[in-house]
């Protein structure tokens, strides 16, 4: 049906609706001098107004003058009363209700907000409507006061159990329907028992007011009881309907007076009547709508809880509870579960802004929506990582799929700021059949293969497999990883300390040694070598968290102890690659130095030679900040890179640390005994100080202070130990 076709049906019905109710009203009525009992016109005239507008307010005059001329004669001088105080009252009324937004009208701030309007509306129409009856003698002026709180009544009635179910029934409003799951609404069986009884709690109060009684009306409690538990179990469309079904039938059998009840005409009893009317509808209304809003901000909550809010995709605990049983107990075909993480998407982040990252993400989400199948799922998990579960894909099949869901990703493109962004991705795919292990098993795998493949230079996929041996170590190392975490929470890492020893006479006074790192671990309480727990802690990218736990661990122990600390020359402490390329290591260091009693000359940081050349620009950068603090540089496991002397010069750093598999070397290797003397005399073209590592005989020893080396480390000297046995022994080393 066309629109304005379709908008003049709707007008002709509401016109149609305001007779009829005026038409009842006037069936209730006494005489023509005698108010309304009950004025359900006024409620179609409000909702009429409130849904479309004042341009269809012409209904209420007309609608008026209709009742007056076909079914309820008036003197004339009185129609013109009549239709001004319907009217009248209708937009000032509608005019209460309007201002405030009707973005939602399911809620008991609006339901309140609408009842004031409704009384804005009867007492206008009232007070003008009285007037003319007392102007065309239709009453006199001791009866004046009886008949306005009658038609207040009346209309105030008809506009609480007629308007709501209206303004809820009519087609074409936006923005008020809501869905809510099945659950949370009672089942067709129990709406099926809910009309029985609300038909039931009619005959019964017809049969039982037939009966005879002083409180007979006492039965209205039968179908209150019914509208209760609808606001209670069903949506308020039921109650609003179930309360204008109900006002009617009440409202005739009063208004009649037949089935028992004897018919209001005392002014007073008019008025009691209608006041406990008008409760009995508006309150199982107010009850709906709040039970409406509690639904609203449950569903929002769940909302929150189970969906990403930039991507509108399902969040990892909803993802979880979803696959979970299909996992465990699913149909026996085989499944892929497949973990997606965006390619160097903090680039984006830097260079464009997160915004436009977040907008890039959220392209890329529907990059993937698209490829999936509706009975798959796909789910955000984390910052730039997705997960999706795919179904009746053998380990061909999911590659497949996976390599063309990454080509459409790398084809994607996002328009922003007058710039095209865009992005690779790396995906881990593990695939099985359900019952064959845990979800956490396969989301292990699957995260674990979609790290090697980004290891292997991203924008690919890795297949792992429940019995891949390289897959199961990454797994070794990302429980690693808990582990370290852990530790650093418990603080659980313990300083040990190792001497070194000047080789040279006159070189130092004070104690100069390294802080070396070993791990407790804090369920076996077993003591761990950087070696085992550093890799998987620099994978995974903890480097910098290790870095800062011991530099502050360090630098309290000797802040507490004063007179220890004024027996230290020289602090060395390792820090990671990762150190070097963090924005905000420099910023912490600076302000923790700043804070310390203990001076920043004595520290001296050591950086390995194979993360110095990795970004030399960063690197020099790095360095010339540290010694802006007033610290010393060492260049550790210097030799491994032996054929980049040409860098030194740009490397302002203090000393050379001769890589200890040359000095181990020394006295089998002439080539290794060359490398020793080359490091050490270009270290003294270059005013600096070489350290020898791993110096672990005398012999070595010896042969390092014939070279000219300044220091040596290593068990020739002392082993590692407990920062506190440490500095338990005097200072001193071996010339």
């Amino acid at each position: 049906m066309p629109a304005p076709l379709r908008k003049l049906v709707v007008v002709l019905v509401l016109l149609a609706l305001y007779v009829a109710g005026g038409a009842y009203s006037s069936l209730l009525g006494g005489g023509p001098d005698e108010v309304a009992l009950f004025w359900p016109a006024a409620g179609v005239g409000l909702a009429a107004v409130l849904r479309f507008g004042w341009r269809i307010s012409w209904i209420v005059p007309v609608g008026t003058l209709l009742v007056h001329l076909l079914f309820d004669p008036v003197p004339r001088v009185f129609i013109v009363w009549s239709m001004a105080s319907n009217l009248a009252g209708v937009l000032a009324g509608a005019w209460v209700v309007k201002r405030q937004p009707m973005d939602d009208l399911l809620t008991v701030r609006f339901g309140l907000h609408a009842l004031a309007g409704a009384v804005v509306m009867s007492t206008v129409g009232a007070a003008i409507g009285s007037a003319g009856m007392l102007q065309a003698g239709m009453i006199g002026a001791a009866q004046w006061p009886g008949s306005a709180a009658r038609w207040l009544l009346g209309d105030l009635l008809g506009a609480t159990s007629i308007a709501p179910a209206l303004m809820l029934l009519l087609p074409g409003r936006s923005g008020q329907r809501r869905r809510f799951p099945a659950s949370d609404y009672a089942p067709e069986s129990e709406r099926l028992v809910w009309n029985i009884a609300l038909m039931a709690s009619y005959l019964l109060m017809a049969w039982g007011g037939s009966l005879g009684g002083n409180y007979a009306m006492g039965l209205v409690a039968l179908p209150l009881g019914v509208m209760v538990w609808s606001a209670v179990r069903m949506p308020p469309t039921h109650t609003a309907v179930a309360g204008a079904l109900t006002m009617l039938l009440i409202a005739g059998l009063a208004g009649f007076g037949i089935a028992g009840y004897p018919r209001a005409r005392a002014p007073l009893d008019s008025v009691y009547l209608l006041v406990f009317l008008i409760q009995v509808a508006a309150l199982p209304l107010m009850l709906a709508f709040a039970m409406h809003q509690q639904r609203v901000s449950a569903n929002v909550l769940r909302h929150r809880a189970s969906v990403d809010p930039l991507t509108g995709l399902e969040n990892r605990n909803a993802f979880e509870e979803a696959v979970k049983p299909e996992v465990a107990a699913g149909p026996p075909l085989p499944m892929a579960l497949a973990y997606v993480d965006l390619d160097h998407l903090k680039l984006i982040n830097d260079t464009a802004s997160h915004v436009a990252g977040d907008e890039l993400i959220r392209g890329v989400a529907g990059v993937i929506a698209a490829h999936m199948h509706p009975d798959e799922h796909l789910a955000r998990t984390g910052g730039d990582e997705f997960a999706l579960l795919l179904r009746n894909c053998a380990p061909m099949v999911a590659e497949d799929r996976m390599r063309a869901l990454l080509r459409a990703i790398e084809g994607y493109r996002c328009g922003w700021d007058g710039q095209m962004l865009g992005t690779t991705a790396s995906a881990g795919v593990v695939t099985f059949m359900p019952g064959q292990a845990d979800y956490a098993q396969l989301l292990s795998q699957a995260d674990a293969a979609c790290f090697t493949a980004k290891e292997q230079g991203g924008n690919r996929v890795c297949l792992a497999s429940l019995a891949a041996g390289e897959l199961l170590d990454r797994t070794a190392a990302m429980r690693w990883v808990l582990r370290i975490r852990e530790a650093l929470e418990k603080h659980a890492l313990e300083l040990h300390c190792q001497s070194i020893v000047p080789l040279q006479p006159g070189v130092l006074t004070g104690r100069h040694f390294e802080v070396l790192l070993r791990l407790r671990d804090p369920r076996s309480g077993e003591r761990l070598d950087p070696g085992q727990f550093m890799p998987a802690a620099e994978r995974f990218r903890l480097g910098t968290r290790i870095d800062r736990e011991v530099v502050s661990r360090t630098l309290e122990w000797l802040e507490q102890r004063p007179e220890a600390a004024a027996t230290v020359d020289t602090c060395a402490i390792n820090l990671s690659g990762e150190a070097v390329i963090d924005e905000g290591f420099i910023g912490w260091l600076a302000e923790r130095l700043r804070r310390s009693s203990f001076p920043a000359s004595r520290l001296c940081f050591e950086l390995t030679e194979t993360s110095a050349v990795r970004d030399l620009a960063r690197a020099r950068r790095f360095i010339n900040q540290l010694r802006e603090l007033g610290c010393r540089f060492a260049l550790d496991d210097f030799g491994t890179g032996f054929c980049s002397f040409n860098y030194l010069r740009s490397l302002d750093v203090d000393y050379f640390k001769i890589d200890g598999s040359f000095v181990r070397d020394m006295h089998a290797s002439p080539m290794a005994e060359a490398v020793v003397r080359s490091i050490n005399e270009i270290a003294h073209v270059l005013e600096k100080k070489s350290i020898a590592e791993h110096t672990e005989t005398e012999t070595e020893r010896r042969a390092l202070q014939a070279l000219g080396v300044d220091f040596a480390q290593g068990y020739a000297f002392d082993h590692p130990r407990p920062i506190d046995e440490y500095f338990a022994d005097p200072p001193g080393g071996r010339p």
